[in-house]
């Protein structure tokens, strides 16, 4: 009878903070984190202060879109070589680099530019941002799956999460400080500056060991079966669809062959995992002020305790998957991050009391924080190293849709419910999550063991 896999030891547990690899994400984090708030929040609090009119700052949030379909280009990320780059720094470390260059040059564009006087030039360099910036988590996301095994993936992510929080604060608050103390231009100019944190890591870290396009090819079943059908037509026709299949068939076909009839099901957790907090999150806001907290209370607790918590509870989240595995605590993260949305219905009736809006932003921080770091370990177990790219990019966006999309309903079941209501309903949307993720961690063809204990 086999025994039991022995965890590994608090010390080794917390060691894997000190590797290579996970500290690299604590930079390529930031990296990630930096262009997001540069097209969103930032940029409208620049063009509404230049004079632009409320609704066509509207319209700007549309870019956001380009984040949730990012899976589109994902095969061209992952499967076409780069001339120069490449060969130079390998696929992930070459696509990292153009996408940065597209960020800075982007954001120099942006600092150059009257808004007033030229918002379509505004709005199209800041497409190019955006789009360099989900060009990036692609190549970022395929790079830290294949640049360590699944036991560190979890740490890999929490030091991810704070590199993140990071490059989100330079983009908010310290735009924001340079904007008041010097001009917009120079704020702009300031964060294409800092992109060159990205762009030393891309430079300093090795690229991670991966077949060649080639080889990949040729093992492909379904592409050796078109090379075959396809004998006789021009060698150039053969390639291109030879690549096609395998950039863009294969990686759906291999996640559904490898899972079979657990696949439906595993794309339905993924989609339901985050569905209750990111439904809840757009009336979140809406309720502190309508219960009467100040702007300056809701900046200062969502910022030093949000922050706080999100970083405390992805690096707990690394720590708890270190030692004890990606299953047992995939349960706690989907019941903490469901539960926890029903504090936010003890706010709604406590009214306006300080303590519990304390107790809300850290109890939600904590919970979405160790969530997030185990379920990004959990996708990245999931993810073929042959087409991480890809399947990682399907997933992220299949994760955020659906609770996207169900948030916009929220300010129509406040107005007719209320808010305590509205909140127990976000929390019932994240029961088949706990439920789905009882299953799979039951499942030790669908989650790692914990890694055994040192001796």
């Amino acid at each position: 009878m086999p025994q039991p896999t022995a965890h590994r030891s608090w010390r080794d547990a917390l060691a894997i903070y000190l590797r290579a690899p996970v500290i690299t994400m604590l930079f390529l984090g930031f990296s990630a984190g930096l262009p997001f708030l540069l097209v969103f929040s930032t940029l409208s609090a620049w063009l509404r202060s230049d004079g632009v009119e409320v609704a066509a700052i509207g319209f700007f949030a549309w870019i956001g879109m380009l984040y949730s379909i990012k899976f589109f280009w994902a095969p061209v990320v992952d499967r076409l070589a780069l001339p120069l780059l490449t060969r130079r720094l390998g696929q992930r470390r070459g696509w990292m680099l153009l996408a940065q260059l597209m960020i800075a040059s982007g954001l120099i564009a942006l600092a150059s530019l009257d808004p007033l006087h030229n918002l379509g030039l505004v709005a199209a360099c800041a497409l190019l941002v955006a789009f360099g910036s989900a060009t990036q988590d692609i190549a970022i996301d395929a790079f830290r799956i294949e640049s360590a095994p699944d036991d560190m993936q979890a740490a890999m992510a929490s030091t991810y999460i704070i590199g993140y929080r990071g490059g989100l604060l330079a983009a908010g608050a310290g735009a924001l400080y340079v904007a008041a103390a010097v001009s917009w231009e120079v704020a702009y100019l300031t964060m294409a500056a800092l992109v060159g944190v990205g762009v030393i890591t891309v430079l300093l870290r090795p690229e991670p060991a991966r077949l060649s396009l080639t080889t990949q090819l040729i093992h492909e079943p379904r592409v050796r079966a078109f090379l075959r059908t396809s004998r006789g037509r021009p060698r150039w026709l053969r390639r291109l669809g030879a690549w096609l299949i395998g950039a863009v068939v294969c990686p759906f076909t291999d996640f559904f062959t490898r899972h079979r009839r657990k696949a439906l099901w595993l794309l339905l957790f993924i989609a339901v995992f985050r569905i209750s907090d990111l439904a809840m999150a757009s009336m979140a806001n809406p309720l502190y002020i309508d219960l009467g907290f100040s702007l300056a209370t809701i900046a200062n607790v969502t910022n030093v305790f949000g922050i706080a918590m999100s970083i405390s509870g992805g690096l707990l989240g690394g720590l708890l998957v270190a030692r004890y595995g990606i299953g047992p605590i995939l349960v706690l993260g989907a019941a903490a991050a469901t539960l926890t949305n029903l504090l936010f219905a003890a706010l709604a009736l406590a009214g306006q009391s300080l303590p519990m809006l304390v107790m809300a932003i850290v109890g939600d921080n904590l919970a979405n924080g160790l969530a997030s770091a185990v379920f990004i370990a959990f996708l990245s177990s999931l993810t073929s190293k042959a087409y991480t790219a890809t399947q990682y990019a399907l997933f992220s966006s299949l994760m955020t849709l659906p609770g996207k999309f169900l948030s916009g309903f929220g300010g129509l079941v406040v107005a007719a419910e209320g808010y305590a209501t509205f909140f127990v309903i976000a929390t019932a949307l994240g029961l088949p999550a706990i439920a789905l993720a009882i299953w799979i961690s039951r499942d030790r063809s669908l989650v790692p063991p914990p890694a055994p204990r040192a001796s």
